[in-house]
């Protein structure tokens, strides 16, 4: 049967070495048994945006009207089915009785018996001895233990048996208010490339559909039938030992399971087919059935861990992969809500670092490098502005000496320093020429007829000039420190 969880937490030090198996539908069964109303709201808004079922067969669906089957208003058939009633009445505590765990755990014993016998030609096709199954009948309804390993009885009588305790039971495995869901996902289709329906099944479509409605099976139906097709999926891979198919196989358990009680052929007419058909792909898909949709263990989780309100596949956007695509886009959502918040962090200290720098530059003294921040300031007033983004791409800086003798000059001569190598790069203007310049243009009448021995001597006395008072400078900021 299911489980709400598949781990047990103790303190017996003893059992915390044993390996610890986590399941991961626990939310899932979790919500189905603490607030059932919401999981099955959760599933059938699912299960409708696979398949269109109109107000009536929802209602069905949901247990809110009596299901309308076929055959159910003809007079034979209904005098038929009182008739099998009064039969199931008189049955024992197993057969014929509504389906409980104590029937699934004698039946279960059937079924393990055959796990280890599908070799055997024929299997639940070739009937038993009838008398070995009445005796095997009886052991099962009163509870007696059964050895089925003592050879008193054969594959056959056991397979036969099983289909018995099937066919009595008072509705089909997969009840009767799932009848028509089953129609529906029958007809699931490919659409081709203008949107018109082909005749290719929809395997995955098929599958979440199973997947969805075998949720809200009742716990005893679901579990039975877990134990019944994974079964039949073992048998049908021993198909060439015991020339059972899985076509064949559903041949046989379609009327027990799926069909709807004291209905005859004549009743389904062309849905036998469907119905048919339908419970073959249950066996060769068994191993996927049983597992929750990636985006119902989401909604499940979300309920008790989160605060988000529950979404379909669609909002989740989950449709492509079974699991990991789910956990891709959850990375990727919390990854984004991460990066703005970083950005943003990011921008807020940019903003407090340029308000600081605005109040410094601000209480500076008048000088030059105050007039030439203001400048900078005024060039880029969007990237240096409290409040705006910080600028892509940088202006580019001059670069600078970083070296031990260029930081003592930067430090004692300060602006003297950039101002002289101005001068030298830049073109004397009329109104900065020196005196001795002066004197020498107006004694030669223009610089053509200057000597050049003259004007050698007078720049080697500017040099020298300079480099004394450079010293000087230099070794009196080197006594006061």
């Amino acid at each position: 049967s299911d489980a709400i969880c598949n781990f047990v937490i103790c303190n017996d030090s003893s059992l915390r070495s044993q390996p610890i198996i986590f399941n991961p539908d626990f939310f899932v069964e979790k919500l189905r048994h603490e607030k059932p109303e919401v999981f099955t709201e959760l599933v059938v808004s699912n299960i409708t945006r696979l398949i269109d079922l109109p107000g009536a067969e929802l209602a069905q669906l949901m247990g809110e009207e009596d299901p309308k089957l076929p055959g159910a208003s003809s007079t034979a058939s209904g005098f038929f089915r009182s008739l099998m009633s009064l039969k199931r009445k008189e049955k024992g505590v197993v057969f014929g009785s509504p389906l409980t765990e104590e029937g699934i755990a004698q039946v279960s014993q059937l079924i393990e018996y055959l796990h280890k016998n599908l070799r055997a030609e024929g299997l639940f096709r070739v009937p038993g001895n009838s008398i070995r199954q009445q005796i095997l009948k009886d052991a099962l309804n009163s509870g007696t233990d059964i050895d089925l390993d003592s050879g008193e009885f054969h594959s056959n009588d056991v397979a036969t048996l099983l289909k018995v305790f099937l066919g009595e039971l008072p509705e089909p495995l997969l009840t009767h208010k799932h009848f028509h869901a089953h129609l529906k996902i029958a007809d699931l289709t490919l659409f081709d490339e203008k949107g018109n329906k082909t005749s290719t099944p929809d395997k995955e479509r098929q599958i979440e559909a199973l997947q969805l409605l075998f949720l809200i099976l009742p716990a005893p139906n679901r579990s039975l039938l877990k134990l019944l097709l994974d079964l039949l999926y073992q048998t049908a891979k021993k198909q060439d030992k015991n020339k059972m198919s899985a076509h064949n196989l559903a041949l046989m358990f379609a009327p027990h399971i799926l069909w709807p009680r004291n209905v005859t052929a004549n009743d389904l007419q062309e849905n036998i087919t469907k119905l048919n058909n339908g419970v073959t792909f249950m066996i060769k898909h068994s191993q996927k059935l049983f597992k929750a949709p990636a985006y119902i263990r989401e909604c499940a989780r979300l309920h008790y861990l989160g605060s988000r309100a529950h979404t379909s596949k669609d909002d989740l956007d989950l449709l492509a992969s079974p699991g990991s695509k789910e956990l891709q886009s959850l990375k990727s959502q919390k990854r984004s809500r991460l990066d703005s918040c970083h950005q943003e962090e990011t921008q807020q200290r940019t903003e407090e670092a340029l308000k600081e720098l605005f109040r410094h530059v601000h209480n500076m003294p008048d000088s030059a490098k105050k007039k030439k921040l203001i400048r900078q300031f005024n060039k880029h007033p969007t990237a240096l502005t409290p409040g705006s983004d910080v600028p892509s791409s940088p202006a580019p800086r001059r670069t600078r000496s970083r070296s031990f003798s260029g930081l003592i000059k930067r430090k004692v001569l300060g602006t003297p320093v950039i101002l002289e190598r101005k001068s030298r790069d830049a073109t004397p203007e009329p109104e900065r020429v020196s005196k001795e310049n002066i004197h020498l243009l107006q004694r030669c009448g223009s610089p053509a007829h200057m000597n050049q021995t003259k004007l050698k001597s007078l720049e080697g006395r500017k040099e020298e000039s300079c480099r004394r008072t450079r010293t000087h400078l230099l070794s009196k900021d080197s006594s006061s420190l």
